[in-house]
């Protein structure tokens, strides 16, 4: 039997129907059902044993993410990234220790790897009530270190790609500590993805150390990317280099001060305010950012679209809408820093 996503499957509709009324208390049935048909389809398309468990783990990793996130939804998180060695004695572990338990104090938690070194710092540092840890199964099994044993906020995963969905996905804000080629690996697909508009704008800090290891990195990039036009002058509104954790603290509050969140509906972007702006504020957006408008358009008020009613507790607030030019996700950081000074 052939299925498909586009016209009716009236037996297996049905039957699918009858497995989630059998079921109950399933959450919004139509997509339930989209996913149980997806699998279906798997199972005829995919014949192979070791791919089939792959999607089968990838899935099962991922509901448990959202089901340990979810009443989490509505407190701003900060991950933490940053070496599995570096010791307790060491600067950049104590200084993780006091941002982490700063953030807290601001009512943000943290999320880390759940490891050693800096992400044991970051636990520490937020407490294990206000921490999550996204841990890795490796062959040397890394195991979660001691503020995240056996905490229901622990997630350990097999695959490294659901893990790095977590990270991403779940925070309002990424802070990198010093580290080897894990570290990097991390803070450049958070740039990469960013730059790309794959993930929503949010702060990317660089949290330094005494002898400038992303200082270094920034001399890398203006020598070797910019020069070479790898990469764009705007691109360095992806990031901060701070030593300084107060300062680190303040690029995220200041973020979020009006700022709330974003959603691109076809090509037009839709920005959620805490504060409704005045035409005079939209005015001056519009004057300096123009290269973000696309085809002749304008910044103007809106409320909420109809395909945002899959997120009904972001209904009410103010927005603003524009159609945009997608070669700029760099100058829209800064758009947004703009918007923050109003």
């Amino acid at each position: 039997m052939e299925l498909s996503f586009s016209r009716s499957n009236p037996q297996i509709d049905q039957m699918i129907n009858r497995l989630i009324e059998e079921a109950g208390d399933i959450c919004h049935p139509g997509i339930i059902k989209d996913m149980i048909l997806a699998t279906l389809k798997i199972g005829q398309d995919v014949d192979y044993l070791a791919d089939l468990k792959l999607i089968n783990t990838t899935l099962r990793e991922m509901r448990y993410t959202a089901r340990v996130f979810g009443p989490y939804r509505n407190r701003k998180k900060v991950t933490i990234f940053g070496s599995a060695r570096t010791g307790p004695e060491e600067e950049m572990y104590q200084k993780c220790v006091r941002f982490s338990r700063t953030l807290a104090d601001n009512n943000y938690m943290v999320i880390t790897g759940g490891g050693p070194g800096i992400m044991q710092a970051g636990n520490e540092g937020a407490g294990s009530e206000n921490s999550f840890a996204v841990n890795i199964r490796l062959p040397f099994e890394q195991s979660p270190n001691p503020v995240m044993y056996r905490n229901p906020r622990l997630v350990t995963y097999k695959y490294f790609f659901n893990r790095k969905v977590a990270f991403v996905k779940e925070a309002d804000a990424i802070v990198v500590f010093p580290g080897g080629f894990g570290t990097l690996d991390e803070a450049m697909e958070v740039f990469t993805l960013v730059q790309t508009g794959k993930t929503s704008p949010k702060p990317l800090i660089l949290m330094d150390d005494s002898a400038g290891y992303w200082e270094q990195f920034f001399d890398f990039i203006k020598e070797s990317l910019l020069l070479n036009g790898f990469i764009s002058g705007e691109d360095f509104s992806l990031f901060t280099i701070t030593k300084d954790d107060q300062e680190a603290l303040e690029v995220i509050n200041t973020f979020y001060r009006n700022f709330h969140s974003l959603r691109f509906i076809e090509n037009r972007l839709v920005i959620r305010l805490n504060i409704r702006l005045s035409e005079k504020q939209i005015a001056i957006l519009a004057d300096e950012f123009s290269e973000l408008i696309k085809n002749g358009d304008t910044i103007h008020s809106c409320d909420a679209y109809p395909e945002e009613t899959d997120e009904p507790d972001l209904a009410n607030l103010p927005r603003i809408s524009m159609l945009f030019d997608h070669h700029h996700y760099g100058l829209l950081i800064a758009f947004i820093n703009r918007i923050n000074t109003f």
